[in-house]
């Protein structure tokens, strides 16, 4: 039963190493075409994962299982921020039903801990995808104005003499 337990939680693992490649991959796109907030929505969120790779490692090692830190896809090399958000929400959703059928599993076979591991990462993705929802519905809304205020935020600290991000 706990070897179920620990299938699903590498599989998130994996999941979650990605979104950190990917994200950290926005955040210097974003970073680097002057979209500080997006810059840092990206940064933030890839960090978070981060600490949920921790905590699903250390419920791999108090079941006495192997860690494996594969990496469930390759970057996507996007570079227009629409699509950006539109694969950070997506990546958010599927993840969020993926961690609730699991949470599901391991209940089924009786892991109530690992059970509400997935459960609180379901809260996360689900919080993680309504940011970018956010974000879409902005650029929607504004248009290129949203990506170009934030640009002109930028100029305007570094001719300040502010450090940028």
């Amino acid at each position: 039963m706990k070897e179920k337990s620990i299938e699903l939680l590498n599989k998130a693992i994996a999941d979650e190493m990605y979104a950190v490649h990917q994200y950290m991959y926005f955040h210097f796109h974003c970073d680097d075409q002057g979209y500080d907030l997006l810059a840092g929505l990206f940064k933030r969120t890839a960090i978070e994962e981060m600490i949920h790779v921790e905590k699903l490692a250390e419920r791999i090692l108090f079941l006495k299982g192997e860690v494996e830190m594969a990496v469930a896809d390759k970057v996507k090399k996007i570079h227009d921020v629409k699509e950006m958000l539109e694969k950070a929400a997506k990546m958010e959703e599927e993840s969020a039903r993926d961690y609730n059928i699991w949470a599901n599993e391991c209940s089924a076979n009786a892991d109530s801990a690992s059970k509400k591991i997935f459960e609180d990462l379901v809260a996360d993705e689900e919080r993680h995808f309504d940011q970018y929802d956010t974000e879409l519905e902005n650029m929607s809304k504004f248009g290129d104005r949203y990506l170009a205020l934030q640009s002109i935020e930028r100029s305007k600290s570094l001719s300040a003499g502010m450090p940028a991000g």
